[in-house]
């Protein structure tokens, strides 16, 4: 979280995030003991591969700080071998089930019958065969080809030599019924290896091995869910909360889910802290938060930023949880390690610079006064404009053309007029030159944008329709007394505004703009963007702004004669993201030549669209929004981000680490598209291979002139560009508004 972020933040959230109490320094923080909070990597780096295998635990050595401590769910097999899983179910997280296939029982856990496939039952020798495989389906499941047996507790210290281990023991009663003691094994392989932590959500468990372990081993009682009773007490464990005391005589610290210390509404908002820290450090305990996960559904208001959400349990200005449990080591890391007590009130417009995409559309509808407004309070270094023109000649600010984008006017009286208009889209729309400004602003309202709303992740539901339309003037006057380096104009389709409805946009564009005192404002610079030469050429004849040719297709590499001929009217090329990173099934699968080739003959390169929802991004950045900044940033040079999330880019540049070079820990060190595929992923299981992308050539840049406005001073679009109003085809009409209004509907 940080200052300024959206206003449905409660009052208590709000003075966190400005600082109200003194804010700790590198070196002291606000945990129990003063020292940085501990970083646990549940299962290893299981966010990514099979949790417990030896990917993931090996993975975190090089992907997490090296202090992260290597946490093991604790099972015991038929011959009292203790080895990891992270479910008492084999059949959930291995592949059992197909080498066992006549394995299955029902056994009583905590007195509930389950049904599947045990670790009691087979010997450690019999499990030899059996391969863990990704827990948590909405993962790749591309590494469950490897070969990963389960790993003995042993086996995790003698193979990755961690910093420390955490071993989650539970169940006692369950395996009692099979003539083994998980107290026994517990107390059996403390004496054989180094264990650091040992947690229990059972209060029996922690009593009959307190004083039989090393006392530098640390005894943490594990809460679940605040009704589940606890089995040896059989009180809830939302009650054993409110007697840290007791708890105190057997243990040294707690592990709490994290909704404890931040609870959430039933729509996804943060509501204010507990005080379980501060009870928990009265009581002289530890405290240590757990459900990190990078790909879980966050609280809204995180912004789909998991940083963010770190920060919140560690770096508030009021307290600090002692460690966090975590699928994703690498984000607490970069949380700890890059990210705490950062000058935020430091700002710097140079490299990389942070343009925004529609204001911060992340968090409010697009191009609104409340997306603007967000963007320059989150630090974007330029706001940006794309412009459309109005029936009545009214420039406005809305990302697209078409109003079935981010208005409401499927549900309109308006809807009625779609049109398919070839030269814009092939898809059925509403148009902004087929409404006047007033028909807009009087009868429409804006809709945030939802880019992946298809895996549910909607963005800022409270907001969906907040926020007010913004005409290029108000913009403009919007800007002039803001921190910005500058502003962005987009423009498109002038061609056909220029032909069809007698509109000179690039005229019209000079003019608000000088208008407005830009032609005299230097701490300001102009830039324009546009996917058509034609304009930015007959931009270049007339001004001396910054010309960004936006390269709207995916290549690799750009020929000799493609730069000759963006240098004539361009200083700088916007590329999509995929012409960086080329991906296959959400793996990168190698970095093009493409950035480098540009900025050698002297462009500057801005990369679109980046995105916090982890939906959006492939594996190899760790569901992580920096991870995915630092790569294009660090790994790829580019010279500016093209975001709906400001707020993350402003951050990054920001970090303690950024200015390390060969000195920054290895957790900052940025993804190396396509090593998860040549390095991990068994050859078998991997993507197919991507058909070559094509080079940007001159033919794909030169243009003819824009044509002049035709002399009908009408707005209204001919039809020689546009199929007919579908008068004749009211059941097309019918069918297609329904459609739109189901899939708004889907979202709410």
């Amino acid at each position: 979280m940080r200052a300024g972020h959206v206003c449905c933040v409660l009052p208590s959230l709000v003075l966190l995030w400005l600082g109200a109490a003194a804010a700790q320094t590198a070196t002291s923080w606000k945990t129990l003991s003063g020292k940085a909070p501990t970083i646990v990597a549940k299962g290893g780096f299981s966010g990514l591969f099979p949790d417990s295998s030896e990917d993931a635990y090996g993975f975190v050595q090089i992907a997490s700080s090296p202090d992260t401590i290597l946490y093991c769910d604790v099972r015991l097999t038929k011959d009292e071998v203790g080895i990891c899983l992270p479910d008492i179910k084999m059949d959930i997280c291995t592949n059992i089930e197909s080498i066992y296939p006549q394995g299955q029982k029902s056994y009583l856990v905590n007195g509930v019958p389950t049904s599947g496939w045990f670790s009691v039952d087979y010997n450690n020798t019999d499990l030899d065969q059996v391969s863990l495989m990704q827990l948590i389906k909405s993962r790749s499941p591309r590494f469950d080809s490897n070969f990963y047996p389960p790993l003995a507790v042993e086996d995790v210290r003698a193979k990755f030599r961690p910093p420390g281990i955490w071993l989650n023991a539970q169940h006692d009663r369950f395996y009692s019924q099979f003539n083994l003691s998980m107290r026994n094994y517990t107390i059996y392989v403390s004496k054989r290896v180094v264990v650091n932590y040992i947690s229990s959500p059972e209060v029996s468990f922690l009593t009959s091995i307190r004083g039989r372990v090393s006392n530098k081993t640390k005894l943490v009682f594990r809460y679940l869910e605040e009704s589940t009773l606890e089995p040896s007490t059989n009180q809830t464990y939302g009650s054993m909360l409110k007697n840290l005391t007791f708890v105190k005589t057997f243990a040294s610290g707690i592990l709490v889910p994290k909704s404890y210390i931040w609870p959430t509404s039933r729509d996804n908002y943060l509501q204010p802290h507990t005080s379980v820290v501060d009870d928990a450090h009265k009581a002289g305990l530890e405290i240590y938060a757990a459900d990190f996960a990078n790909d879980f559904m966050l609280s809204y208001n995180y912004s789909y930023d998991p940083l963010a959400e770190y920060l919140s349990f560690i770096d508030n200005g009021v307290f600090s949880v002692d460690g966090v449990l975590t699928d994703f080591p690498i984000t607490p890391s970069e949380a700890i390690g890059c990210f705490a007590n950062l000058n935020k009130s430091n700002i710097d417009h140079g490299k990389p610079l942070i343009i925004s995409h529609n204001g911060a559309s992340g968090d409010y509808p697009p191009c609104t006064d409340l997306a603007y407004q967000k963007a320059v309070t989150d630090g974007a270094d330029v706001i940006d404009c794309p412009v459309q023109v109005t029936k009545d000649g009214v420039l406005v600010c809305m990302s697209s053309a078409n109003l079935m984008n981010d208005t409401t006017i499927a549900t309109s009286q308006f809807a009625s007029q779609t049109a398919v208009i070839k030269d814009i889209q092939s898809a059925p729309g509403v148009f902004t030159f087929n409404l006047t400004w007033d028909d807009i602003v009087k009868n429409l309202r804006p809709i945030i944008s939802t880019p992946s709303y298809t895996y549910g992740m909607d963005r800022n539901p409270r907001y969906r329709n907040a926020g007010k339309f913004m005409r290029l003037s108000d913009f403009l006057d919007f800007t002039k007394d803001k921190d910005l380096s500058g502003i962005m104009i987009s423009i498109e389709h002038a061609a056909f505004v220029a032909e069809e409805l007698g509109f000179d946009m690039v005229d019209t564009v000079i003019k608000a703009l000088g208008d407005a005192g830009y032609n005299n404002r230097p701490a300001q610079k102009v830039m324009i963007q546009s996917t058509n030469s034609s304009v930015l050429e007959k931009f270049k004849q007339q001004t001396k702004y910054d010309l960004v040719y936006m390269i709207n297709e995916e290549v690799r590499d750009a020929t000799p004669s493609s730069l000759t001929d963006i240098k004539k009217f361009a200083s700088a090329v916007s590329v999509d993201t995929s012409s960086v990173f080329p991906e296959s099934h959400y793996f990168t699968m190698y970095k093009t030549n493409l950035v480098q080739t540009l900025q050698t003959a002297g462009l500057s390169v801005y990369v679109y669209t980046l995105m916090n929802e982890f939906a959006s991004q492939p594996y190899d950045f760790f569901a992580d929004a920096t991870a995915q900044i630092n790569a294009y940033v660090k790994g790829a040079g580019v010279d500016g981000l093209i975001t709906d999330f400001p707020a993350t880019a402003r951050r990054y540049k920001l970090n303690n680490c950024v200015n390390m070079g060969n000195n920054a820990p290895s957790f900052m060190a940025p993804a190396r598209a396509g090593d998860l595929l040549e390095t991990i992923i068994y050859k078998p299981a991997q993507p197919p291979a991507l058909a070559p992308m094509p080079l940007l050539k001159d033919s794909d840049v030169a243009e003819p002139p824009l044509p002049p406005a035709r002399s009908n001073s009408s707005t209204a679009p001919t039809h020689s560009g546009a199929t007919g109003m579908h008068t004749h085809a009211t059941h097309i009409l019918v069918l297609a508004t329904l459609a739109m209004l189901l899939a708004r509907c889907s979202l709410a």
